[in-house]
């Protein structure tokens, strides 16, 4: 799911081995090698002194978290996995994977609420996790479920101490909620989740699941429900390159059936789809019986069925649909600009897809976000994800009725880009991506993009209509 140092040794087999690898987009600066790594940020006063330039260079219409970037603590300057999601009170309830950089031993997950539909934000307050190495083990990527009266869960992948492919992927499901808007929590419980063939053999090891998107009522009678992605133990498959985007991976399915009954969080009830033979995958360029499958997004469509999109490394997202609220999907096939069309361009990078009319509206309106190429990137090539994850690229689309892909996109156009800054914990070279591990929510029909800016800032965007006008 995440970005790792990058490890171009394998660039050449990936492109050899995948004619979509090779390919360059027109207008996408693929044609100018420049591979130009950033130096390291000297010091917290240096990477103070980036923010006023840097802050408002993607045009955001919200912000919700600045770095404070303190001699005496830069435990803030990693942010990530950010979903915002709305309260039946009204209020915005927003949800992060902080730390001083990504798999630091002091992640932890933030909280913070909005009363003014997201101008204004209270300040973060650690729910989970270390505020400081030392203080525990990390947690990551929670995610929150909201009852119909209120109650607030927050569910994170909580680590133990020891890792089976990645350290911050390994952990067990751990809840926490909250009766008063996150003013207090409950003490942690853990969430039983049903083992894969694909976790370690011995049950002692935590699996390597990650939800990245906030789970929407999508399932059966308003159910939440959501996709994840399971990585393969390296003990099961072992990752047959030298990059980490070639270890295995498959796409699942879970459906929450008790939250709106308030349950302790060592009583969610969970039930599980595309598991272990039904997992979706999609091969690695090369690598046949290896899969590179990952951070699936769910919308509806106006006809009732699920629409999912992946992303992979083989130069594309991939789609299947399901017709029975997400029991049983179709085999994932590359996502096209249309039926017969050519295919829409992405490396292994968040490509998250959104409803309009709002996340389980059906609308029939849909936003997706690229990259626009292939992940051969000014000179960087697909293994280089600290790199290449920009610029990013809004893509609207229709359902069409009777069509094979029942969404069709339009031209892919310009949304945003920075001037090469980086951003990110002193004495490293901070972060270039513009990874979007972001979120969405429509209220009062105004549709806001959430996202984090170079796993710095965390901000948000108004698409307004006039992405859709005339097309």
């Amino acid at each position: 799911m995440r970005s790792f140092p990058p490890l171009r040794l394998v660039t050449l087999i990936l492109v050899l081995a995948s004619p979509a690898l090779r390919a360059a987009t027109p207008g996408s600066k693929t044609e100018a090698p420049a591979k130009a790594i950033p130096p390291l940020i000297d010091s917290p006063a240096e990477l103070k002194a980036r923010i006023p330039a840097q802050l408002r260079i993607t045009k955001p219409d919200y912000i919700v978290f600045v770095p404070e970037v303190t001699d005496a603590g830069v435990n803030d300057t990693g942010n990530e996995h950010f979903l915002v999601t709305e309260h039946p009170d009204g209020s915005l309830l927003a949800v992060w994977t902080q730390s001083s950089a990504e798999s630091q031993p002091d992640q932890h997950i933030a909280f913070a609420r909005s009363t003014d539909a997201g101008v204004t934000w209270s300040k973060p307050a650690i729910i989970a996790g270390p505020k400081r190495p030392g203080d525990g083990q990390m947690a990551s990527w929670g995610y929150p479920l909201v009852s119909r009266s209120g109650r607030i869960y927050v569910l994170y992948s909580q680590h133990i101490g020891k890792h089976d492919n990645f350290p911050h992927h390994t952990g067990w499901l751990d809840g926490i909620f909250s009766d008063d808007l996150g003013r207090t929590w409950s003490p942690p419980q853990r969430v039983p989740v049903a083992r894969s063939q694909r976790d370690n053999p011995d049950a002692a090891m935590p699996p390597n699941m990650l939800c990245w998107q906030k789970p929407l009522r999508l399932g059966k009678d308003g159910r939440y429900f959501a996709g994840f992605t399971r990585w393969t133990s390296f003990a099961v498959t072992k990752n047959p390159t030298k990059s980490w985007i070639s270890a295995d991976s498959r796409v699942e399915f879970m459906r929450f059936e008790n939250i709106d009954a308030h349950p302790a969080v060592a009583e969610i009830k969970i039930s599980w789809f595309a598991a272990n033979e039904r997992a979706l995958s999609v091969p690695f360029p090369g690598h046949p019986a290896v899969s590179a499958c990952q951070e699936p997004t769910v919308v509806k469509l106006p006809d009732g069925r699920l629409f999912c999109v992946m992303r992979t490394a083989s130069g594309s997202p991939y789609w299947s649909v399901s017709r029975d609220g997400g029991e049983t999907w179709t085999a994932p096939r590359r996502l096209l600009r249309r039926d017969g069309g050519e295919p829409l361009l992405h490396p292994l990078s968040p490509c998250p897809m959104y409803d309009v009319g709002g996340n389980e509206a059906g609308s029939g309106r849909y936003v997706l976000f690229i990259h626009g190429h292939d992940g051969n990137y000014q000179g960087w090539g697909p293994t280089d994800s600290s790199y290449h994850r920009r610029p990013l690229q809004i893509v609207t689309g229709r359902f069409q009725a009777g069509a094979d892909q029942p969404v069709w996109f339009d031209e892919p156009r310009f949304f945003f880009d920075h001037d090469g800054v980086a951003l990110g914990k002193p004495k490293t070279r901070g972060r270039l991506d513009l990874a979007l591990y972001a979120s969405f929510t429509v209220q009062k029909g105004r549709a806001v993009l959430w996202y984090p800016d170079r796993k710095f800032f965390l901000l948000g965007r108004v698409i307004g209509p006039e992405w859709f006008d005339g097309r």
